[in-house]
């Protein structure tokens, strides 16, 4: 889709005209939308309760307690949750992350009351239950003990050990068996009482829904929650910068695949060149058939099973990477292929052709992404995050459209540089 297409849906596009904000005076914000054409509603958001908070003696805490919300309330047991949400056809998940712990919801709009008080009871009052606490631990153990077996999870946590190291973003948010062993109850039961909390806590709805009626809900529900002991969001530490490549090699015996994770430290989503580094990134190894990488890896050199890269910048600086599914013989000549289209990014400005492309396809793209009512509530969420303004997704082509080739190689060559890779390989 060209600009002037775009522009003529620009109007349904979300902006400040038709996304109510309001915050409350405990710190809570609502983002809602209104959708009458789906008789549906999505609740999501997040809270400031991530990963960062925890010690390293005690990683997956986050993860862990977030997981334990809805096992039991003070109001309802864990059967009786699910119970109400399985008789609504409605779903509600909560999980942790790095920086916040995150929930998402959906349901028809006239359960919207029940999402909401789920939601309260278990962000709330949770009682971590004993046994199912057990079972979740055991839940856990057995998922890191297929991550340990599998290639790709296992070549992702090397690179990020060994770009990020010293950093909290090297530490895995799902932690370690070891660790995961040593979290006790009392330990789930503290760390929400300390970091579960109205301050930082963002709330998205769109739906069929009066934005007012909305307002109200959530403010009788959340309005009055407080907590003293919440503590301010983690400030990262300056980025590792390494001064030579990194190599490091997970040996999984007795697979048919090595995976290939290379790459740096690129930028947080708040950075002036992030748009120009990700127009960048979808020339790399992301558009059509998985861009220059792709073409060249896998079309021409019919090396990898899977090549591409990726761009995640988001609260703090994300990591920028090419990953690589291969043949364990062919580890050697897939780096040095990777490490040619790497110097020809940094070194010579992309065509007209495929910055014209790209800046089609990030337009054309966009108002797919807010069909849903799901993608809009993350969308819309995403503005308050990392400060976008309400009005961005209506500015968001002339954005695309004013960067350019030169600011494209600046941000290819600010981030990469093929003497200071951290590379991580995992297989037999």
């Amino acid at each position: 889709m060209n600009k002037s297409a775009f522009m003529a849906v620009n109007n349904s596009l979300p902006g400040p005209d038709d996304i109510y904000r309001v915050q409350f005076e405990n710190g809570i914000v609502l983002l809602v939308r209104s959708n009458y054409n789906s008789p549906s509603v999505v609740v999501s958001g997040y809270l400031t309760a991530g990963s960062l908070f925890e010690k390293d003696e005690q990683l997956g805490l986050a993860g862990f307690t977030a997981s334990t919300l809805m096992r039991g309330t003070e109001k309802r047991t864990y059967h009786e949750i699910y119970d109400a949400l399985e008789s609504a056809g409605a779903s509600l998940q909560i999980s942790g992350g790095t920086h916040t712990a995150g929930f998402g919801s959906k349901a028809l709009v006239e359960d919207l009351d029940l999402l909401l008080e789920l939601l309260s009871e278990s962000l709330m009052y949770p009682v971590f239950p004993e046994e199912q606490v057990e079972l979740l631990r055991a839940r856990l153990l057995t998922s890191l003990a297929i991550r340990a077996q599998d290639t790709r999870e296992m070549s992702s946590l090397t690179f990020d050990q060994i770009v990020y190291a010293g950093h909290p973003y090297s530490r895995p948010e799902d932690g370690y068996p070891e660790t995961i062993q040593s979290i006790s109850r009392a330990d789930l039961k503290k760390f929400h009482h300390v970091h579960y909390g109205p301050e930082g806590m963002v709330i998205s709805v769109v739906g069929a829904v009066d934005p007012h009626v909305v307002g109200s809900k959530v403010a009788d529900l959340f309005g009055d929650w407080q907590n003293p002991d919440q503590p301010a969001p983690v400030r990262l530490p300056p980025n590792p910068t390494p001064d030579d490549p990194r190599t490091r090699k997970i040996d999984i015996p007795g697979k048919f695949q090595a995976d290939i994770v290379t790459g740096v430290v690129g930028p947080e989503r708040r950075a002036a060149d992030f748009l120009p580094a990700a127009l960048g990134n979808n020339i790399l190894g992301v558009f059509g058939m998985m861009g220059r990488i792709g073409e060249t890896i896998r079309e021409k050199a019919g090396l990898a099973y899977y090549a591409y890269s990726n761009l995640t910048g988001g609260m703090g600086p994300g990591p920028w990477y090419i990953s690589a599914g291969v043949d364990p013989q062919n580890v050697d000549q897939t780096i040095n292929l990777i490490n040619q289209e790497i110097t020809r990014f940094t070194q010579k400005p992309v065509s007209i052709e495929e910055l014209s492309d790209s800046q089609s396809n990030f337009i054309g793209r966009l108002p797919l992404s807010l069909e849903s009512n799901h993608g809009m509530a993350s969308a819309i969420l995403n503005l308050e995050r990392y400060n976008l303004g309400l009005d961005y997704y209506r500015r968001y082509p002339d954005l695309i459209s004013a960067v350019t080739r030169e600011e494209v190689l600046a941000a290819a060559q600010r981030y990469w540089d093929v003497e200071k890779l951290g590379i991580g390989i995992a297989g037999p």
